[in-house]
Order: C-alpha cells, then structure tokens, then sequence
C-alpha cells in the first residue's frame, strides 16, 4: 500500500489495563480511563470483556442514563440485547457493532441473551463536541453482513473483499493479513458508520505469523492499538516495541502505522479520531463541557425529561 508521505507513528506510551467490574458486576479490563491511561480525546474509556463463565457476565448492565457522547459496542462473541425508554430494542450478534449517540440523554439497558459460552467484545466511549451534546439520541445497529473485510497480501495489495469473521485472514490465495473496516477508509473501502463529529477509524486487524502490514491513519487524528491475540511489533522511539495481549499503545502523529505480527500471529484493533479540544467535565453517565452542564444533566434524569 503505497504513501505519499513518509511519517510513520510510533508508540507514545504502553500500558496494561486494569481488571475492573461495570453493571451489575460484568468483569472487564480497563484500557482507557485508569491512572495508568488516562483518556486520549476524543476517547474518554476503552474496555474489553471476555469470559466463557456466565457468572462473570450474567447479569449485564440494567437500565442506566447516557447524555453528551458515544458509546461503540464491538461484539467478538456473545449476544447482548439492548432496550431503551424511547422504545428502541436490538440484538447484537458476533461480529456486529452498535454505535449509540447518547446525545442529550437516553437510559437504556445491554443485557445478555445467552446462559452458557462466551461473551466477548469492546465497548469505547466517545467524546462529542459542545454543538452536538444535544442532539436527538439515535442508533447505528449494524450486522456482520454489512461491515466489510478486506484481504491483503504481503505486498499490501488488496487480494479479496468479504463479510463476514475477520478471524480467518488467510481465506483467499495468498492473503497474509485481514481488516474487518467498522468506521473510516481502509484500502479504498468505506466502514458503514457514520459518525461526522470525530471522523473515526476503527479497524479490527489480523496478521499471519510474521506478516507486516502499512496502516494509513489520517494525519490530524489521535490513535491507539489494543491487541487481543498474539503480539505486534510496532515502531518506538529509539526502536521497537512489542505490543502483548492486555496492552494498549498510544501513538504519535503520523500518517500510517507500520505493524509487524509476532510468531503466533496478531489481533488487534486500531481506533483513531479527529481530537475535539475542548474542556471535559464527566460525571459518571454524563459527560459534558461545564460543571453546570452536569448538574442539569442530573437534575433533568431524575426529572424523568431522558
């Protein structure tokens, strides 16, 4: 995949996330929003959850308000159904994304529709600018027959275009790696969502054992890699770093990513976005620019105007 400029991202800061619990007890892992990695605007938390025991997920996360942001749910494994008090419902299913504007409020509820196996996925909040803190609550619920997989070969030449579990990269002759695009520009094909505020990339990665692969990431935006399976070798200052699983790494600017898979393989996602710079006051459930801003978010949930 050719460049026309030559300013690759290297890894800022490494850390490990923190074990923690959300809901009604889900178990997770912190990667954004701890003191080991504080929010990197616009993204405010990143979590990961994965489990195959049902009580570490059972009880899901029962009604709860939102208001000024976005949550990102990426499901691995697993079937997680929301509701909403304007009426909403769905159904997430492996390989699917849902990307909820809370705007100026909405309580809504992600409950597991599963007893038994494996709960797997990503949920990231995403900070909005001032102008768009209020705006009318909506949904982008999108299955995996409609978030594209593009498959490269070890020259970063497009070899096929799918749907479906990014998991097997190695599908067409010769492809060495895969991208499953959920939002942004990867290879010439459009992730379907839309989110005009942040203009994100999000793409979930797999290399072949040793395989390397070109990224571009737009120039102006913050980035960062989780990786969930395997290792990544990724430029650093003075060198190289290797990215575990557990571990997210913050990048610099940039304009691609070079990526180099580990023995086993690599599995990551890659999220990026057009940074808001503006003040953040966040109070739980709701984040917003001003201290004031909280307390009328507050005053109007328990008021019932979500």
């Amino acid at each position: 995949m050719s460049l026309s400029t030559t300013s690759p991202r290297h890894v800022l800061r490494l850390s490990t996330g923190l074990p923690t619990s959300d809901g009604a007890g889900v178990k997770l892992t912190r990667l954004i929003g701890t003191p080991q990695q504080p929010p990197v605007d616009p993204f405010l938390m990143l979590d990961a959850f994965g489990t195959d025991r049902p009580q570490d997920y059972i009880a899901g996360f029962p009604p709860h308000p939102h208001r000024g942001f976005e949550t990102v749910t990426y499901m691995l494994a697993g079937r997680m159904r929301h509701r909403d008090n304007h009426g909403g419902e769905g159904l997430l299913v492996p390989g699917s994304v849902q990307w909820m504007t809370a705007g100026r409020g909405i309580v809504h509820s992600e409950m597991p529709e599963q007893v038994e196996g494996e709960m797997r996925g990503f949920q990231l909040w995403v900070n909005l600018p001032a102008k768009d803190k209020m705006q009318p609550p909506r949904y982008q619920d999108i299955g995996p027959e409609r978030l594209p997989v593009v498959e490269l070969d070890a020259a970063g030449g497009v070899v096929a275009r799918r749907t479906g579990d990014v998991a097997p990269a190695v599908t067409a002759a010769g492809a060495v790696a895969a991208a499953k695009v959920v939002a942004g520009l990867f290879a010439g094909v459009a992730g379907p969502v839309q989110a005009e505020a942040t203009q994100p990339l999000f793409l979930d990665l797999v290399l072949a054992p040793g395989a390397s692969l070109v990224v571009p990431v737009p120039s102006g935006h913050h980035a960062l890699v989780h990786v969930f399976a395997g290792e990544a070798r990724l430029p650093a200052s003075g060198g190289e770093a290797t990215v575990r699983p557990g571990q997210l790494a913050v990048l610099s600017a940039g304009d691609h990513l070079p990526l180099v898979a580990g023995p086993s393989g690599a599995r990551l996602i890659l999220v990026a976005g057009r940074p808001i710079g503006e003040p953040v006051v966040w109070h739980g459930p709701f984040v917003m620019n001003t201290a004031e801003e909280i307390r009328q978010a507050i005053a109007d949930y328990h008021a019932g105007r979500f």
